[in-house]
């Protein structure tokens, strides 16, 4: 009968630490978060915002089930250049002030691709007030201690395109700039 207790015991404990919860943070170091749109049809700009946070959550090992949450503070829009940088921010565009953070949380991740280290993700992405369900490609890169600092991390890129026009951002025209942004996030973050 103690025989039995004790590997009852141990199956469910170790049934408890496979489902147990891991918090994973970007390191701001090693991310970036970056878009790009297209200027009067034939030449592309880059941008990024230089201040955000992400955390992973997840309790299987290959992320399969992972919950990603995302704040960018939109004042830290960057563009190499400071008039166009200040016309982001302003209410004809972000309007940063009124609407400092853009957020997003994922509420599915799907293996569609039979590939172990693709999924979709989706999830909802609030910017300038507005809330919309948006579908991206997250690249799993892989997982490994990190020589100098000895922390466990995992490395992820996110790609996609949102339609600016959805969120009221900018001119309704897409002459000068282009409805469509193409979003690309890459990232390592640090075991909690």
């Amino acid at each position: 009968m103690k025989k039995v207790l004790f590997l009852l015991t141990t199956l469910l404990s170790s049934n408890l630490l496979f489902s147990q919860t891991t918090t994973w943070k970007d390191d701001p170091w090693h991310s970036k978060l970056t878009f790009t749109v297209t200027h009067q049809g034939f030449s592309s700009i880059f941008g990024l915002f230089q201040k955000f946070d992400v955390t992973i959550s997840a309790s299987k090992p290959d992320f399969s089930d992972a919950v990603f949450t995302l704040s960018a503070d939109v004042a830290s829009i960057n563009t190499e250049v400071k008039m166009r940088d200040d016309d982001l921010r302003s209410p004809h565009f972000f309007d940063a002030i009124k609407y400092p953070a853009m957020t997003f949380k994922s509420t599915s991740i799907i293996n569609t691709t039979g590939m172990k280290d693709r999924f979709k993700i989706t999830g909802n992405l609030t910017l300038h007030g507005v809330t919309k369900t948006v579908t991206m490609e997250l690249w799993y890169r892989g997982t490994h201690e990190d020589p100098m600092s000895k922390k466990t991390k995992a490395g992820f890129q996110l790609t996609g395109v949102i339609n600016r026009s959805d969120f009221n951002v900018g001119p309704a025209t897409p002459f000068d700039i282009s409805n469509d942004v193409m979003i690309k996030a890459d990232g390592e973050f640090i075991k909690q």
